[in-house]
């Protein structure tokens, strides 16, 4: 399967709205999980959040928020290094990521017992979209394989049309290929795969 970004960016319109995927300290270079080149996310997501924000269409920022012992965590027997634990440095977006004043924020896997990837899961996310009437939904942040796959992947169960922000993701590829096969099974559940909206006129 061919993963083409489709160069018309699409119009946003009553009904849309931006989600934010994970875009904090730790998972930019330097970070405690970081994602290779996950700091290229910023430039094209801060045009979307700006086109969202002038067309007063509603942003939400989905974080880690994670208790120090975390089950995620290697000393808990998990997969991943400390990362994101509430409050912390790490935990903060980035600072040059355009944090909108009356945004939400969803914070997610926020007790020990439990991880989550998706920002659906576990959170009121669903229940915001549905009563804020939107049917679609522009995706981007970090990690392409991990937390946006997961994102998206719900909001297709729940029903959203999805537009997967194509410049504004960088995978992980703990496997390489990962970033590519987490792409296609996007598309292959409904997804599209765009360039960022940006501000026009």
């Amino acid at each position: 399967m061919a993963v083409k970004i489709n160069p018309n960016r699409a119009a946003i319109a009553v009904g849309d709205a931006l989600i934010v995927v994970d875009v904090q300290n730790d998972f930019l270079p330097g970070g405690a999980l970081a994602v290779p080149a996950g700091d290229d996310v910023i430039e094209p997501l801060n045009r979307a959040i700006e086109a969202f924000e002038r067309a007063r269409l509603p942003v939400y920022y989905s974080r880690d928020w994670h208790p120090p012992n975390h089950c995620s965590f290697k000393a808990q027997g998990g997969p991943w290094p400390p990362h994101c634990i509430a409050k912390s440095d790490g935990a903060a977006f980035a600072s040059k990521l355009r944090l909108l004043e009356d945004a939400a924020v969803i914070s997610k896997a926020t007790t020990a017992e439990v991880d989550a990837y998706s920002a659906f899961q576990g959170t009121t996310l669903a229940a915001q979209l549905t009563a804020g009437r939107v049917r679609r939904v522009f995706v981007g942040g970090l990690a392409t394989d991990y937390c946006v796959r997961a994102t998206v992947l719900d909001a297709r169960k729940h029903g959203f049309e999805v537009e997967l922000l194509g410049d504004a993701v960088r995978a992980v590829e703990v496997e390489a290929g990962d970033g590519r096969r987490a792409l296609e099974e996007m598309l292959q559940q409904g997804a599209h795969l765009i360039a960022s909206p940006t501000v026009t006129g």
